[in-house]
C-alpha cells in the first residue's frame, strides 16, 4: 500500500506522530560531511546540496519546508527504487542511509505524495562499492531468498481468492482475501522498487492518479464487503490480480537488495503500519487490516534479525531496545486473535479508539530505533 493513499489530514496527523520522535532528533550516522546530501523539499522544489557523488554509502538529510505531506526518493534511471522515504511531514525532518554505486541516478520529491516528483540528477563516480562483511552479503542473500519465498507463496493463496470471486462465491473470496495478501505485505518495499507492479495490485480508490484505472485487491475487497455482490468486472479483475502477482513473482529476483535497503524497507513497512492499518483505511471495507498490520511487522523483523548480528557489533545498545520493541508490540498484537498460531485477528472495526492508541503508540516506540538501523549497518 503506497501512503500516497492516505487522505491528507489522516497523512499529517499520522506522519506528524511518526516523525516527531522519528526525524528531527535523529543525529548523522555519516562518517563525514562529504557522505551526506541534504534534500530540501517544498511544495514547488526538490533542492539538493550534491549532484555528484562517489560510491558507496550515502546519507540524505531530508528537511520537508511545504505544506504538503512528501516522499523522497533516490530512482535508477529506469524508475525502480534505490532507497525511499516516505510519509515526510511538514515541517520535519528525515535521514536515510543508502548504498549506491557508480551511475546515474535521480532524487525524487514527491509533494502530496503522487505523480512522478520533483527531479533532481545524481550521478554517483567512482569503481566497485568497497568490499562489505561477508555477514551482510550472507543476510542479502537469506532476504532474497525470503522475498522470493513469500511471491512463491503467494500466488496460490491468490489464486485461491481469484477462483472463489470467479466462481460467484461471495463468502469463499471474502475467507480467502487476507491470506492472499501476507506475503506480499511481509515484502512490500521490494515490490514497490519496481514501481509499477504496486499501483496495479494494491492501490486504493484515493490513491489513484489521473486516468489510472482501479485494479487490484482493494478494488475486489470493495465489491465483496461494501457492494455485496459480485460482477462480470470483478471476475476479469480476478484474472488481472493473478496476471500482476505472477509479473512480481518472476521479478522479484531481479531486485536490487542490499543491507542498507533491507534496514530502510523494514522501517517503511513500520510506516505502512503507521499510516495506513492504525488508521484502518488500508482494508476499509474488509476491516483485515490486523492481518496487514501483522504481515507488515513480520517482514521488518525478519530483515532485522538477518542484519542482527551486525547492528550488535556496531550498536549493542541499538539490538538491545529494538529487541524489546518487536516483542512488546508482537505481544500487543496477540491480545486481538484467539489463536496465537493462526492469523484469525478481530475484525479492526472492534478495536477501539483507545486501543489503536495503544497500538499506534507500539508502533512508534519501535519505529524510531528501527530508523536507525541503516545507519548501523553501515557503519
Amino acid at each position: 500500500m503506497r501512503a500516497a493513499r492516505l487522505s491528507a489530514v489522516t497523512a499529517v496527523a499520522a506522519v506528524t506522530a511518526l516523525t516527531a520522535v522519528t526525524g528531527c532528533t535523529e543525529k548523522s550516522d555519516a562518517k563525514d560531511g562529504d557522505r551526506v546530501i541534504a534534500v530540501t523539499a517544498t511544495d514547488s522544489k526538490c533542492e539538493t546540496s550534491k549532484q555528484e557523488i562517489s560510491s558507496g554509502h550515502v546519507e540524505l538529510a531530508i528537511e520537508n519546508k511545504g505544506s504538503k505531506v512528501t516522499e523522497v526518493y533516490v530512482l535508477f534511471p529506469d524508475d525502480r527504487v534505490v532507497t525511499e522515504r516516505e510519509n515526510i511531514g511538514p515541517g520535519t525532518k528525515q535521514r536515510v542511509t543508502a548504498e549506491v554505486k557508480a551511475g546515474d541516478y535521480q532524487i525524487a520529491c514527491k509533494p502530496g505524495m503522487k505523480g512522478e516528483g520533483i527531479r533532481q540528477a545524481l550521478k554517483v563516480t567512482g569503481g566497485q562499492v568497497a568490499k562489505r562483511d561477508p555477514r551482510l552479503d550472507k543476510a542479502v542473500a537469506a532476504y532474497r531468498e525470503y522475498a522470493q519465498e513469500q511471491a512463491d507463496a503467494t500466488l496460490p493463496l491468490a489464486g485461491t481468492f481469484a477462483k472463489a470471486v470467479k466462481a460467484g462465491d461471495l463468502e469463499a473470496a471474502k475467507e480467502a482475501f487476507a491470506p492472499s495478501r501476507l506475503g506480499w505485505e511481509r515484502t512490500e518495499p521490494v515490490a514497490e522498487s519496481f514501481g509499477d507492479i504496486d499501483p496495479k495490485v494494491d492501490t486504493r480508490a484515493d490513491g489513484l492518479e489521473a486516468g489510472q484505472k482501479w485494479t487490484g485487491w482493494h478494488r475486489l475487497e470493495k465489491s465483496l464487503w461494501e457492494d455485496k455482490k459480485i460482477s462480470a468486472e470483478d471476475k476479469t479483475l480476478a484474472d488481472q490480480l493473478i496476471t500482476d502477482l505472477t509479473d512480481w513473482q518472476k521479478r522479484v529476483g531481479k531486485a536490487e537488495i542490499t543491507p542498507t535497503s533491507m534496514a530502510n524497507g523494514a522501517k517503511e513497512l513500520l510506516d505502512e503500519v503507521a499510516t495506513g492499518k492504525i488508521s484502518g483505511e488500508e482494508d476499509r471495507y474488509s476491516h483485515t487490516d490486523l492481518v496487514d498490520f501483522k504481515a507488515n511487522i513480520e517482514g521488518a523483523q525478519e530483515a532485522y534479525e538477518l542484519l542482527r548480528a551486525v547492528a550488535q557489533e556496531n550498536d549493542a545498545a541499538l539490538v538491545t531496545e529494538l529487541d524489546k520493541q518487536f516483542a512488546a508490540l508482537n505481544t500487543l498484537l496477540d491480545k486481538y486473535r484467539p489463536n496465537t498460531s493462526s492469523y484469525d485477528f478481530v475484525s479492526y472495526d472492534t478495536v477501539t479508539e483507545a486501543q489503536r492508541k495503544e497500538l499506534s503508540d507500539a508502533v512508534n516506540a519501535l519505529a524510531e530505533p528501527l530508523s536507525k538501523l541503516a545507519a548501523a549497518v553501515a557503519k
